[in-house]
């Protein structure tokens, strides 16, 4: 199978920023104090753009980058302010030119921000956000968050779309999600501005992974740590097990029942790897009778490969400009753990529309 790589724009339909996942997934079950701190708006270079998110505990510890370290400790501080007042507040960093001074950070980034913190326990109105935002992530479904940064009446904090919220956030939201999109939104009321950041949130990487070998584990663990959705399946029984592949969801299946077991059209990539001939064939076909998704991975040589396109015939057409084989950039890995970050780094240009 010939390989071609065209030229790709980043994917509307998947989120490569996945620092809510990882917020939720690592912040302290037990911590009640802690803030949250969003990214609603950026002018020039800066480190993160608007929607980027981090959690401030009540100690000064902090899970996630709005810097690079810079700003995170003078955060700290007004987090501890907005724990002891339990208030939401907006602050601004002018790091352009000299005005950089100013702030005694002297990053030298040459960009502004403007940054919410708000209480974030898990039982208050942005916790909840948070993870009903995450359950959406985790099943499949684009979703969008509103963070309401300036008013002169309604509470500051980040909100689901719904309830109470006035009628120009819900058709923002509602915009936002059609066009798959973030926003922002300016309106007066009560002889006020109000501001809000819409943040449109599509779901995060979905990898399936077709074989539960040995060599698996360091691919699942690679793209979990990036807070992707990974879904693993075998035909062996003593290989399909939950325990070897934590945080991924694991099936036992033949392989040619791929299609009633996986819905295909929720991946965003394959990747073919049993390490079995036939099963591969069997994956590879399924794949390509499917035409989904558009990145098909296979391990091993590039003879493998010519030997398992000529079992497939016509059929392998449908995998041409869709299959990378051998799969990975070459990096000149060796060890299990490094083709594993040579694959999911080719995965992730891919999603990214870069060339990789």
């Amino acid at each position: 199978m010939p390989v071609s790589i065209p030229e790709q724009r980043p994917r509307t339909d998947v989120r490569l920023d996945t620092s809510l996942e990882l917020l939720l997934e690592r912040a302290p079950a037990a911590m009640d104090s802690r803030v949250l701190a969003t990214v609603v708006a950026t002018a020039g270079s800066t480190y993160r753009k608007a929607g980027a998110r981090m959690l401030i505990m009540a100690d000064g510890t902090y899970l996630g980058l709005l810097s690079g370290g810079c700003m995170e400790a003078d955060l700290a501080a007004h987090a501890r302010q907005v724990i002891e007042a339990g208030a939401p507040r907006a602050i601004e960093y002018d790091m352009r030119g000299p005005d950089d001074v100013l702030f005694g950070l002297g990053a030298g980034c040459e960009g502004a921000m403007r940054i919410l913190l708000e209480p974030a326990a898990p039982n208050s109105p942005a916790g909840e956000a948070l993870a009903a935002a995450g359950q959406a992530g985790q099943h499949g479904e684009k979703t969008c968050l509103i963070v309401l940064h300036e008013s002169g009446h309604l509470p500051l904090g980040t909100y689901r779309a719904g309830g109470e919220l006035p009628p120009e956030l819900l058709g923002a939201a509602r915009q936002a999600l059609a066009e798959s999109d973030s926003r922002t939104v300016v309106w007066h009321e009560r002889g006020t501005r109000q501001r809000a950041f819409v943040h449109f949130l599509a779901p995060p990487p979905h990898l399936l992974i077709c074989g539960a070998g040995p060599d698996v584990a360091p691919v699942v663990i690679c793209a979990k740590n990036l807070g992707w959705r990974v879904t693993v399946v075998d035909h062996r029984p003593a290989y399909a097990e939950q325990a070897r592949f934590p945080g991924a969801a694991v099936r036992h299946v033949a392989a040619h029942a791929l299609r009633d077991a996986v819905d295909l059209a929720g991946c965003h990539a394959a990747l073919v790897m049993s390490h079995h001939l036939q099963s591969d064939e069997s994956y590879l076909r399924i794949l390509a009778e499917s035409a989904m998704p558009d990145y098909v991975g296979l391990l091993g040589p590039k003879v493998r490969r010519d030997r398992l396109a000529q079992e497939l015939g016509p059929l392998q057409q449908s995998l041409n400009s869709r299959l990378r084989g051998p799969v990975g950039i070459d990096i000149g890995a060796s060890t299990p753990e490094a083709i594993a970050l040579s694959i999911v780094s080719q995965i992730h240009a891919w999603l990214a529309g870069r060339q990789g």
